[in-house]
């Protein structure tokens, strides 16, 4: 979910990329964990460059916290999506625009990883997330946040409609889903793209009724394409006048209805639709990128990434789980965010070495 947010150095990522010679700087690897011992003597005044995609957000206050410590400045540049961002750290690989990238998850990685453009680095605060959520064993990406992409749906639309909200996917196709379903293109969005994995592991590639066959009766039952969830979500959701009644969003979109409320409400006018094998769990993480300068102070911004003060920020921020255990929720997600038990079960290596046809067939099958 898209929300603004102010660090004390933001800056926008230079286009082009011509003119960045692609020479690899010589950094020796290291996975151990980070000093705790470590003081604004060891960084000060040195300037840590964190590149993220649109969606991050963390409190001024946290970054201050850590800038503070070790008297450094850290400066966050946008790189637009997630996916976005990872291409421009293969193609500068050795001579990064930055030292951490954040956005990784557990379906881009295979790519990072293939391309080596991260830094081996296990912190000590591994320990205390569960091992579901740590996909990268080999410990160049170190988890940061999870969250589920799933249809949201709209109780007063449904109401009146006199529907209930939809046991399974093939619902989705059925005339009382008539262009009241809005998703994303998974070209340009990465829950339209999850989504896209979510049918693929749902439905199969073989069989009387695939993937592809979903997505054709979709577009025959009027399905709504936006380019982007922030479209998706606040123009073509009936909540937002629009008339899909359905929208592929986050399991945290209902407590954000509630707390950015105008005014107070007991129940969310949004709710979550939880179908077995309906839904992806996301989980993003952080890498220390080859080439960087700067790997002690970014090992340090890892420990605090995984620190309470960081993780409890996350919540109301990025509207998002943390990773680490025992860390509190907000109210709201405890009682507005239902959360799915049964995730679609996606392996990240068949993803990678089928994605491009994926997208390819989605692409014919819906939008040509």
């Amino acid at each position: 979910m898209a929300l603004m947010f102010s660090l004390r150095r933001i800056v926008p990522l230079l286009l082009g990329l011509s003119a960045v010679a692609l020479i690899v700087a010589a950094c020796g690897d290291n996975d151990a964990p980070a000093d705790d011992a470590r003081t604004a003597a060891d960084f000060a005044g040195e300037e840590l460059v964190v590149l993220v995609h649109d969606s991050f957000a963390i409190s001024a206050e946290t970054i201050a916290a850590f800038e503070d410590q070790f008297d450094v400045t850290v400066t966050v540049v946008l790189t637009g999506d997630a996916l976005e961002g990872l291409n421009r750290a293969i193609l500068t690989k050795g001579n990064p625009e930055g030292d951490l990238l954040f956005g990784v998850d557990n379906i881009s990685f295979v790519r990072a990883l293939e391309a080596d453009v991260f830094l081996p680095y296990r912190p000590a605060a591994l320990d205390s997330i569960d091992e579901s959520l740590i996909f990268d064993d080999s410990g160049h990406i170190t988890p940061v946040n999870f969250g589920y992409v799933l249809f949201n749906f709209h109780k007063a639309a449904l109401a009146q409609a006199g529907l209930s909200a939809p046991a399974t996917l093939e619902q989705l196709a059925l005339p009382d889903w008539s262009g009241r379903v809005a998703v994303q293109d998974p070209n340009t969005s990465s829950p339209g793209l999850q989504l896209m994995l979510v049918t693929i592991a749902y439905f199969g590639e073989n069989g009387p009724y695939t993937w592809l066959d979903f997505w054709r009766d979709m577009r025959a039952n009027d399905l709504i394409v936006s380019d982007n969830w922030t479209d998706a979500y606040y123009t073509q959701f009936s909540q937002y006048g629009g008339g899909a009644w359905l929208v592929n969003s986050y399991a945290t979109s209902p407590p954000a209805e509630v707390i950015f409320a105008e005014s107070p409400l007991d129940e969310s006018p949004t709710g979550n639709v939880i179908v077995p094998g309906g839904s992806y769990r996301q989980v993003e993480g952080v890498g220390i990128l080859r080439g960087t300068d700067k790997q002690p102070l970014a090992q340090a911004f890892i420990d605090f990434m995984l620190s309470d003060r960081f993780q409890s920020d996350i919540p109301l921020n990025m509207f998002v789980y943390p990773v680490v255990n025992g860390v509190p929720l907000p109210s709201e997600f405890l009682e507005f965010a239902q959360i799915p038990t049964e995730p679609a079960q996606i392996d990240a290596d068949v993803v990678a070495a089928n994605l491009e046809r994926w997208l390819d067939e989605w692409t014919d099958v819906v939008l040509r």
